[in-house]
C-alpha cells in the first residue's frame, strides 16, 4: 500500500467521524489539547527517571534495549483510550433524515362515448378501442390521483366510481366495449352523471375528460344544462371530438363489398361550450397520435401537487468508543502488570 493509499484511507476516516457525524456536545473537543500536555510530562518523567549505569560490554542487553521502546505501548494506549472517552463524551450522532411527502391529488373522471359508431376504423383497430389504451397510460402516469369512469349511449352508466386503485379501473376498461347499453349519444347525460360522481369530491381540483365521437341525440340532460351543474361545483371539463371527418369503410352490398365515405357527425360547437363553461377546454382528435398529445397536454396543465416534510433521526454513537476506551485501558494495564512490569 503506497502512500496515497494511506492518505486516502485517512481522509476518509476523517471525513465520516468530523464530516459526516454530527455531534451533540462538541465543545468536548477542547479536551484534546490535554493530550499534548500529557506527552510532553511523560517525556520530562521519563528522562528524569533515567540512572547512567556503565557497563563493559552491552552484549547481553540488546534485548533489554528492544523492551525499552516497547514499554511506551501502555502509554501509547492510555492516550488513544482518552481520545476514545473525549469521542464519546462529544456524544456523535449519525443524522438519518427522510421525506414524507404528502399528495394533493386530484379526482378525474373519464366520460367514454361507447355508441356504435366508436367502432369505426379510422383509428386502429377502432376508436375505441385505441381511446381506452391511450386513456390507460394516461392514468397509469398519474399514480397520486383518484378516477372514476362513465360509460354513456343513449344512457349512461357509471363504470367504476372515483377510486386510488388504478388496477382496478384499468381491468373495468377492459369491460367496455359498445353494444353494453342502449346507442345513441346523451352526451348531457354522460355529463351529468360525471358530475354526480365528482360533486362531493374534497380534492382542491376535480377534473372531467369527456370523449365522443357524436352530437348529442338521446338523453334527457342537454349538454349546457350539465356544464351549467358541473360549474356550480367548480368541475373543469376537457372535451374531446374523437374521429376524422370523413372515413372509409366496408359495406356489403348486392354486389359484393365496396368502399363508402361516411362523415362524423361530432358537435364541435356543443363540446366547445361545454370547455368554455366550465374552465376547460375543447380537443380535436384526428388520430392516435393526436389523441395520445391530447392527454399529454391535460396531464401537463393538472399537475399534481405535492409537498414534502423532511424529518430527521438522530442516533447516538458514543457507546463504542466509550467501549473501546475502557477496552484499552484494560490492555494498557494488563501489559503494564505483566510484559512491562520489570521495565522502568
Amino acid at each position: 500500500m503506497n502512500r496515497d493509499n494511506y492518505i486516502e484511507i485517512f481522509t476518509a476516516a476523517f471525513n465520516k467521524l468530523f464530516v459526516e457525524s454530527s455531534y451533540h456536545s462538541p465543545n468536548w473537543f477542547w479536551a484534546f489539547s490535554v493530550i499534548p500536555i500529557v506527552i510532553t510530562y511523560y517525556i520530562l518523567k521519563n528522562n528524569n527517571d533515567q540512572v547512567d549505569v556503565k557497563f563493559s560490554s552491552s552484549e547481553g542487553f540488546q534485548e533489554d534495549r528492544l523492551f525499552k521502546y516497547l514499554q511506551h505501548i501502555p502509554f501509547v494506549l492510555v492516550n488513544l483510550a482518552i481520545i476514545a472517552f473525549i469521542i464519546a463524551l462529544a456524544r456523535p450522532q449519525d443524522e438519518k433524515s427522510w421525506e414524507q411527502t404528502k399528495t394533493q391529488g386530484i379526482d378525474m373522471v373519464l366520460s367514454i362515448d361507447i355508441s356504435t359508431s366508436m367502432n369505426a376504423p379510422d383509428f386502429k383497430p377502432n376508436r375505441l378501442e385505441a381511446s381506452k389504451k391511450i386513456a390507460t397510460n394516461f392514468i397509469l402516469d398519474r399514480p397520486n390521483d383518484r378516477f372514476g369512469l362513465v360509460v354513456f349511449a343513449g344512457e349512461s352508466f357509471t363504470q367504476c366510481p372515483l377510486t386510488i386503485d388504478h388496477n382496478r379501473i384499468i381491468e373495468l376498461f377492459k369491460d367496455i366495449r359498445t353494444g353494453i347499453l342502449e346507442d345513441g349519444t346523451a352526451i348531457g347525460s354522460g355529463l351529468a352523471t360525471s358530475v354526480q360522481r365528482l360533486k362531493d369530491s374534497d380534492a382542491k381540483s376535480k377534473v372531467i375528460i369527456l370523449l365522443t365521437d357524436g352530437e348529442n341525440n338521446a338523453g334527457s340532460i342537454s349538454p349546457k344544462t350539465a356544464a351549467e351543474l358541473a360549474s356550480t361545483f367548480d368541475i373543469k371539463v376537457y372535451t374531446i371530438g374523437i374521429g376524422k371527418s370523413v372515413y372509409t369503410i366496408d359495406r356489403q352490398t348486392f354486389f359484393g363489398t365496396q368502399k363508402q365515405q361516411v362523415k362524423s357527425n361530432i358537435d364541435h360547437e356543443a363540446l366547445n361550450n361545454i370547455a368554455e363553461v366550465t374552465g376547460g377546454k375543447y380537443y380535436r382528435a384526428e388520430s392516435a397520435e393526436t389523441l395520445k398529445n391530447i392527454y399529454e397536454e391535460i396531464d401537463r396543465l393538472e399537475k399534481t401537487e405535492l409537498a414534502s416534510l423532511k424529518f430527521y433521526k438522530k442516533t447516538d454513537l458514543h457507546l463504542p468508543y466509550l467501549l473501546i476506551g475502557i477496552g484499552l485501558l484494560l490492555i494498557s494495564k494488563t501489559l503494564g502488570l505483566t510484559i512491562f512490569k520489570t521495565i522502568g
